[in-house]
């Protein structure tokens, strides 16, 4: 049992190893983003220990270690998928350093306002405020136009796998909706807006609807627990990419059909999609995660059927010989 255990081990290892070679191959420039980004989620963890300060009700490190999470997965997955790119690479290279750029320049604003103690969202209270925050907007723009590039260009190629190539083209789609929904959160308020046409406004947009930020929020994510919280939905849409993937690889050691496989994928993207409108829906109408009502849960409760009876369509419906990609050979 123990040799087995250690095999394992060993075997998570080699796959740990590989994964990071593949990326290293696809982008250097996003791999060293992803390690720029581990080391920056380390010294927040400890900045969370070793610094009391709050701000908005959380930690004040808590929000560079969310972005710098989100960057590590970010960058890794991108890096390893555009090592499966036949064609565009040069395009793909340049646009992963303007992307590196732009996630540097944004995660770097964001460390800056924590350790001054100010927040770097929305924040409209001094001149400096002000303009860091507008350099935000336009660096996610750039962040966003860039991710577009890349999503042409793996959709162009795909996986060669066609259920894996469904999962990243589908996966890039839903990345790219949660990064626009992070638009919502920009909206100001009509308490906002009225502060400001007294010349008394400070901040621009919110997190949460119906209640302040700063309120009462979960453990870890920080996200309301009083009201409606935007973030949970840019969460769900940044890391649909992950999701899907994941998923096609677990369908690869499971089903052994590949047009059963790619079914399955798209309704798996469809459930996730659904399930970003749905909680970006919820927080709209100023509703908690933790407290959903009725309609919500009325909401749910037909994502999951409709989820299920696509499920057992996929599963029921015959294979066919011609499939919806051709398959290639890898890189």
């Amino acid at each position: 049992m123990r040799q087995e255990v250690l095999a394992a081990r060993d075997d998570d290892r080699r796959g740990m190893t590989t994964s990071l070679r593949t990326a290293w191959r696809g982008s250097p420039a996003l791999t060293l983003l992803a390690a720029l980004m581990g080391g920056l989620l380390v010294a927040s963890a400890a900045g969370l220990v070793v610094d009391d300060r709050t701000l908005g009700g959380q930690p004040i490190w808590l929000k560079p270690a969310k972005f710098a999470a989100s960057f590590v997965l970010y960058g890794l997955t991108l890096a390893w998928l555009m090592a499966h790119l036949r064609r565009g690479r040069r395009i793909a290279s340049w646009t992963s350093y303007a992307v590196v750029g732009t996630a540097i320049l944004e995660v770097g604003i964001i460390v800056a306002q924590a350790a001054r103690g100010r927040a770097s969202h929305f924040n409209e209270a001094t001149p400096l405020d002000e303009t860091l925050w507008q350099a935000m907007g336009g660096l996610i723009s750039v962040l966003w136009l860039g991710t577009a590039v890349l999503t042409v260009l793996l959709w162009r190629d795909g996986m060669p796998d066609r259920a894996g190539t469904w999962a990243v083209r589908l996966g890039m789609v839903v990345l790219l909706v949660g990064l626009l929904q992070g638009l919502t959160m920009t909206m100001p308020t009509e308490a906002q807006l009225a502060l400001d046409e007294r010349g008394l406004g400070t901040t621009m947009g919110a997190h949460a609807v119906g209640v302040p930020d700063g309120g009462p929020g979960m453990p870890l994510t920080g996200w309301s627990t009083t009201g409606g919280d935007l973030r949970i939905g840019h969460f769900v849409g940044i890391h649909g990419l992950q999701a899907l993937l994941l998923f096609a690889m677990l369908l690869s050691g499971l089903v052994g059909d590949v047009a059963r496989r790619t079914r399955l994928v798209f309704v798996f993207a469809f459930a996730w999609s659904g399930l970003l409108v749905l909680v970006t829906w919820q927080a709209l109408r100023g509703q908690p995660l933790t407290a959903p009502d009725a309609a919500t849960l009325a909401a749910f409760a037909v994502l999951v059927l409709a989820t299920a009876a696509g499920t057992a369509a996929a599963w029921l419906l015959p294979t066919r010989s011609a499939a919806l990609l051709p398959a290639r050979t890898a890189a």
